[in-house]
This record gives C-alpha cells, structure tokens and sequence, in this order.
C-alpha cells in the first residue's frame, strides 16, 4: 500500500550525514523543525451570513472574512453550503483509493497521467522531503471523466461545491479590497483550478521528516477538508502554531496570488504538516487558480508592492527554484524594484 518512503528516506538520511561537508544550498529558517508553542482554533466564520442574513449581518460577515484574510491569512468556515454527506464520501473514496498497492496506484489510468505523487523525489537532504503521498487532479480531469465510478461521481460534487464556495469567498474579499468581483469567474478557469487527495502515513522519524514542508500555496485561495488527526501548523506571529481540527469546519488560506493582487493586503501564509509516529492523515484541498495567461496586477496603482506577472511567469519560477534550491522562493522573486 505505501509508496517506498523508507528506502527513499533511509538513502537521504544517510547522504545528509555524510555530505554535510558539501555546498548545499541554504534553506528557509522555518524549515528548522522547532517546538510549535500552542495548539490554536483559527477563527471561524458562518458563511451563512452570506446568503441568509440581514444587510448588516451579511457586511459583518464580510468584514470578519476579509479581517482573518488580513491577520491570520487563514480562517475556518461553517454552515459553508458543502454536504456533510459529500465530505464524507468523499473521505471514504479517498481512503479506498490509496489502500491500492503501490503499483496499481502509480500506474492508475483514473487520472491523467502524472496525477499520483509521493515523497520529494528533487530533494537533495532530508529537510526537503515530504513523508507524504497525493494525487493531484485538474478540474477538468474530473468534468470530462466518463468512467462514472463511486469516486469520480463524489469528486464532481466535491470540486462544484468547492468551486461555488471559492467564487463566493473570492468575490467577498475583491470587494474588501475595492476590486472587482467579477475577476474570478472570468479568470479562474477549469483546467488550472485542481484537486489534491493528501495521505500521510506513519512516519519512524517524525521529529526529523515534514509530511509537507514549509510552503505557501501558488494560487488565489485553497479550501481544505481534514480529518481530526492533526499536523496542519502555520506562522502567527513569527512562531509556529499548530491548528485544532475542528469537524465542522472547513479551513481556507490565501494563496501567494491574492498577496500580490490585494498589494499585501491579505497574506498568504506559510504552513506545513508534521508527521506522526503511529497514526495516518488524510485531506481534501481544492486550489482557485487563474488561466496561466492571466495577469496578476496589483490593487494599487501609486505603490504597488509586486510588478505584474503572469500566473504562467510565476509557475515556471516556482519550478525553476525548486529544481536547483529544493524549496519554492516565491512571491519576493517578483517584487517590484522601483518601491
């Protein structure tokens, strides 16, 4: 059932104790494991608000998204419109699917090619691996599946809901912003937006190997469904924090886009996931993410924190970076020179 993780690591382990003499690139200081100083719940939103409130209650709502988007970069949602029972099938199949012996998995014709992945397999040292296995699936691999099995009819309902959830949050926070709301559902397209089926299994080392390391999301924002299990840590203040699960939340995060066309208005965050001795983790995350010509332009016009890009430009420098650092750069690969 698992991908050959042990081999992998062992192998890396070996070279980071051996090679330490060597010139390895340095990397981030948050990809030290340190002590996570508390267990925090990110503030929790009713999105019901939105669509069943009164006037004031509706623009409270919208301040406390926008306010979280600012402060925290991350916020939990309830009464979000997404079926509980769609969640949970959705978990169901997804466990179902990585059950499959590591074979059948890698080699799995339910999604494009490419779609399954496991470890870090660029990694050079051991703090640049992820004890973890994904498949990562395009939108319109899921609208265009005419294989109509259990998993590919849920995950249809899954991505439309996240979708619909997505738009509306986007839409909320551009009009926070004094930008357009309309941005979104003509530039957020189907084959750029995705899902990701997250498993992280067991870890023998857990206080020496990341089941995601230190990253933040290249999109607009992400939408994520977790179980009850734990590992999701985020930046607060200079400090890790670890996140509470809550069961009837769904977590959302600003991605590295909506930083850079809000002007550093909302923050995109950086987040990991630790690994666990003994138990497995699963997630669900869908990602809102421009056509790859569109243009990321700063809200601001007189001090514009970021030079305009394309959601195609970015991509192929995050890919670059993490080819020859083994981590991502990001958003200060595009800062404007001028400010």
């Amino acid at each position: 059932m698992d991908p050959p993780l042990n081999e992998i690591y062992n192998t890396l382990l070996y070279n980071q104790i051996t090679n330490t003499e060597q010139n390895v690139p340095d990397t981030p200081m948050s990809f030290s494991v340190t002590a996570v100083v508390e267990e925090v719940e990110l503030p929790v939103i009713d999105v019901s608000r939105l669509i069943d409130g009164a006037e004031k209650d509706r623009e409270k709502c919208k301040e406390d998204i926008a306010r979280a988007s600012r402060e925290w970069g991350f916020f939990q949602v309830i009464n979000h419109g997404m079926s509980m029972d769609v969640l949970e099938k959705m978990r169901q199949e997804q466990v179902r699917v990585f059950r499959e012996p590591f074979g059948k998995k890698s080699k799995s014709e339910k999604f494009s090619a490419g779609s399954y992945r496991w470890g870090t397999p660029s990694a050079t040292c051991l703090r640049q691996l992820s004890w973890s296995e994904a498949f990562h699936v395009p939108m319109t691999d899921i609208s265009d599946n005419k294989d109509l099995t259990i998993l590919s009819s849920i995950m249809e309902k899954f991505a439309s809901e996240s979708e619909a959830l997505a738009y509306l949050l986007a839409e909320v926070l551009a009009e926070k912003s004094g930008r357009k709301s309309n941005y979104f559902k003509e530039n957020c397209v189907r084959n750029t937006c995705y899902l990701r089926m997250n498993r992280y299994p067991p870890c023998p080392k857990p206080s020496e190997v990341y089941g995601l390391m230190p990253h933040t999301d290249s999109d607009f924002l992400t939408i994520l469904y977790q179980d009850q299990v734990g590992g999701l840590q985020l930046i607060k203040d200079d400090k890790w924090i670890a996140v509470k699960p809550n069961p009837r939340a769904l977590i959302i995060n600003i991605g590295d886009l909506f930083q850079a066309w809000s002007n550093g208005m909302y923050k995109s965050v950086e987040h990991r996931v630790m690994t666990n001795p003994t138990v497995e983790r699963f997630s669900t995350a869908y990602f809102l993410c421009p056509s790859y010509d569109s243009v990321i332009e700063c809200c601001s016009s007189d001090y514009p924190t970021y030079r305009n890009f394309s959601f195609r430009e970015f991509r192929q420098q995050v890919q670059e970076d993490v080819k020859k650092l083994g981590f991502k750069v990001g958003l200060p690969r595009f800062l404007n020179p001028l400010y």
